[in-house]
């Protein structure tokens, strides 16, 4: 009997010494559990907080660009031009916790995307220089007339108020036949990532065009600075002409402007190459002296977060104002 309780008693000090073990491992468990996500719970927070400071040293650099572009067109009222090469200059800042990157260009350098269409009141219709502005543009970057013809009249179509469409163009009856349907928005476009959803518009395309696109807040025909538009954005001034062009030409004569540029748009139409475009007047018009639109594109890094930002400012008013920005966050 002794033998028995002795065997007994050891089992049962065996049990209870398993079962010990599995609290413990158990209890291990949930502790690395809720440290894990303490750990989490605080990465989290010390995220937010950058990105937060993030966004502040942005609308702090938004500021700084607002009164940068001011300067600029106060500097030299009647003729803005590159001086000192502020026109696309990256620059670097270092602030406490990150850093600021930021580039100030003129942002009337670009195809305005609204002047394919004018605005009376509240109406928009479609603008035939500026279809024919984009088409060119378009050609010059490699796409098919074809094609670029088809889009020009669809971004026209979604553009303008009116629900008929274009002979090449599309209204709502086409969009609402498509697998996921919507509408055209007959509205001035906000930013130019809208194109993805327009007729003919492919990825390959949009790719192609948006570096020279833009959307201004105004239905102006492309407000083109011949003074700051650098030799490498000739395309800018050869879709100005009457027919799609070799661009060589056009970046030589950028190349040799004079380094305060022109002092009248008489003075730059009556040079060999421009006058060689056989713009009209309304084109001749078009071009600038001087620059309203200033583009900021800038960039917070902290420790653990990325904010960009592209800007829109709008140096013709006073002060200068932010009319747009387009911002992402990334970890």
């Amino acid at each position: 009997m002794k033998r028995i309780r002795q065997i007994g008693t050891e089992k049962e000090r065996g049990a209870a010494l398993l079962t010990v073990l599995l609290l413990v491992a158990v209890i291990a468990i949930l502790a690395a559990h809720g440290i894990d996500r303490l750990a989490g719970a605080t990465k989290l927070a010390s995220n937010a907080r950058e990105l937060s400071q993030a966004k502040a040293y942005l609308i702090a650099a938004e500021s700084i660009g607002m009164e940068s572009a001011a300067q600029i067109v106060s500097a030299s009222p009647g003729r803005t031009v590159n001086m000192g090469g502020w026109n696309d200059r990256e620059q670097q800042f270092p602030v406490p916790g990150g850093l600021i990157t930021a580039a100030l260009s003129d942002g009337g350098n670009c195809f305005n995307i609204n002047s394919l269409v004018t605005q009376q009141e509240a109406v928009l219709t479609a603008r035939p220089e500026g279809m024919a502005q984009f088409s060119r543009l378009m050609i010059m970057l490699g796409i098919l007339d074809g094609d670029a013809a088809d889009i020009a009249e669809s971004v026209a179509d979604w553009i303008d108020s009116d629900s008929v469409a274009a002979p090449r163009g599309a209204e709502d009856q086409y969009y609402l036949q498509l697998e996921n349907p919507y509408r055209t928005a007959n509205a001035l476009i906000v930013d130019v990532s809208e194109l993805r959803t327009i007729k003919g518009v492919s990825d390959d395309i949009f790719v192609r065009v948006a570096p020279w696109i833009c959307a201004l807040p105004t239905t102006d025909l492309s407000p083109i600075n011949i003074n700051t538009l650098r030799p490498e954005q000739a395309i800018l001034l050869a879709m100005l002409g009457a027919t799609p062009s070799d661009l060589t030409p056009a970046r030589q004569f950028l190349g040799r402007r004079p380094e305060l540029g022109y002092g009248s748009l008489n003075d730059f139409w009556g040079q060999s190459y421009p006058a060689s475009l056989a713009a009209s007047a309304e084109v001749q018009s078009q071009t600038k002296l001087t620059t309203r639109w200033f583009r900021v594109d800038l960039a917070v890094e902290m420790q653990s977060a990325l904010v960009e930002e592209r800007a829109l400012i709008d140096a013709g008013r006073q002060p200068a104002r932010l009319v747009h920005r387009q911002r992402g966050d990334a970890f």
